[in-house]
């Protein structure tokens, strides 16, 4: 026995895998495109089969789907949602434009696993047909970019809850360190008092806000233009099919679907764009939170040393109990590599002509890949890093008390001039502002200490003017 089986298709004969579920048009693409190496992501895959099991419901109406083709291509969709045989989709992330090839690989494994099921054979389709059948009434041209925005979807609470669990610890810790004072700074200069407390609730706040923007793009995607067909034309479809269909999907993702205008959804891809730049901008600030986190631990003896994040491995193979901040370094360049995606994405949101961008296999594998890595680089930062990250608090108090900065508080009591008079004598001496105060009896050290710690919570000092 030959460890292929031969099928046929417009352009000829060719051989395909016999174990395998996928046909003809599905092994041809995995000889054309050799590419990256990468299979199609899993929600991906399960996104376009849901697709499918939508279609075949929508379809089941005299003079198109039977009962009986119904039940089986709906029997072979849930074999594969509930995990079965996703390693049948095999064609390379980089393929025909606009995806034909991972759309005929849905068709093929739906109708073989049909037909199997209803007594029939691999590779001849039959009762079940992967184009009559499986694809009835529509196209690549709106099954694939309902499947991108239906996969995104189920990626984007993953993300918010990511992001969410990054909020919470980073308020935790803002909530213990309250009263924390420590020097603030500007330009990397010496600048006001602050509060760790402070610093770490605008971390927890700006992340919600980066959250919020990009749960804002979920109606967008809700919007689909499956029952297009080809061009958005409906060429093909069943009676209602477009609404059929869309109430069938929102009843499996459990998302509130609609129809968009079936033209504009296979040729804009500007809610992929809009998700594209929310990412970009939570990238934009984790990558901000990620270097001045890397700043406040950098030491421990020669950098600021404000906190202490925990050791999760060995920093050098040559220095000897060097610890390195490797979980917000990973953060760092996965937040780059989400940058490079979105660019990518901006490139091929542009590059569709006329009735369909070519563009989105690597469209939706740039957004997929985009929105797993900053999921996983959150999570795991929040797990390993910020839950048993410390504050060195006697740290962040000499560096306080150090700092040329505190001449500012005394603006309304002395003025700019004679605070800056201070400020200069402080530098020049080496001795601290709250030492000089007490020296030239502008206040007691109590009343200094009081000042400070009023201005690090945001109260303000009182007195006389300039």
């Amino acid at each position: 026995m030959t460890d292929y089986r031969i099928e046929q298709d417009s352009l000829g004969k060719f051989k395909v895998p016999r174990n395998t579920w996928y046909g003809i048009q599905t092994a041809r693409a995995v000889e054309n495109f050799p590419i990256s190496g990468r299979m199609p992501d899993t929600d991906f895959i399960r996104a376009h089969v849901q697709v499918k099991l939508a279609a075949a419901r929508a379809n089941c109406q005299p003079d198109w789907l039977t009962t009986t083709q119904r039940d089986a291509i709906v029997a072979a969709c849930e074999r594969i949602l509930a995990g079965e045989l996703l390693d049948q989709f095999v064609v390379d992330r980089f393929q025909a434009g606009a995806g034909t090839s991972h759309n005929m690989n849905s068709n093929e494994v739906i109708a073989n696993l049909a037909n199997v099921a209803l007594g029939g054979e691999k590779g001849q389709y039959a009762p079940i047909h992967p184009n009559d059948h499986v694809n009835m009434g529509q196209s690549t041209n709106d099954t694939i970019p309902t499947a991108i925005r239906l996969a995104l979807l189920a990626k984007l609470p993953r993300l918010l809850a990511a992001s969410e669990s990054m909020a919470a610890a980073f308020e935790q810790i803002a909530g213990r360190e309250h009263d924390t004072v420590k020097s603030g700074r500007t330009h990397l200069q010496d600048a006001v008092p602050t509060t760790i407390g402070r610093e770490f609730a605008a971390y927890a706040w700006t992340l919600r806000r980066a959250a919020t923007n990009l749960a804002a793009v979920r109606p967008l995607l809700c919007q689909t233009g499956l029952g297009g067909s080809a061009a958005g034309t409906r060429l093909n479809t069943s009676p209602d099919y477009a609404d059929r269909v869309a109430a069938e999907l929102a009843a499996l993702t459990v998302e509130a679907i609609g129809v968009g205008d079936l033209a504009a959804q296979m040729q804009s891809m500007f809610d992929m764009q809009a998700l594209s730049a929310a990412l970009r901008g939570l990238a934009l600030e984790l990558t901000r939170i990620a270097n001045d986190l890397r700043l406040l631990a950098s030491g421990p003896r020669t950098g600021l040393g404000e906190i202490t994040l925990p050791p999760v491995q060995p920093g050098s193979s040559i220095m000897p109990g060097k610890v390195n901040p490797v979980m917000f370094e990973m953060l760092n360049q996965v937040c780059y590599q989400v940058l490079g995606q979105d660019a990518a994405v901006a490139y091929m949101t542009q590059a569709g002509q006329l009735e369909l961008n070519v563009m989105m296999p690597a469209l939706g594998s740039a957004l997929f890949d985009a929105m797993d890595w900053l999921t996983n680089a959150i999570n795991a930062t929040t797990e390993k890093n910020l839950k048993g990250l410390v504050v060195n608090r006697e740290r962040c108090e000499r560096f306080i008390h150090d700092s040329v900065g505190l001449a500012t508080l005394l603006n309304t009591r002395i003025g700019y001039m004679k605070a800056a008079e201070i400020a200069k004598e402080s530098e020049q001496t080496g001795k601290p502002v709250r030492e000089i105060v007490t020296a030239h009896k502008l206040m007691s050290e109590a009343e200094f200490n009081a000042l400070v710690l009023q201005a690090a919570h945001g109260v303000g000092s009182g007195g006389g003017g300039g």
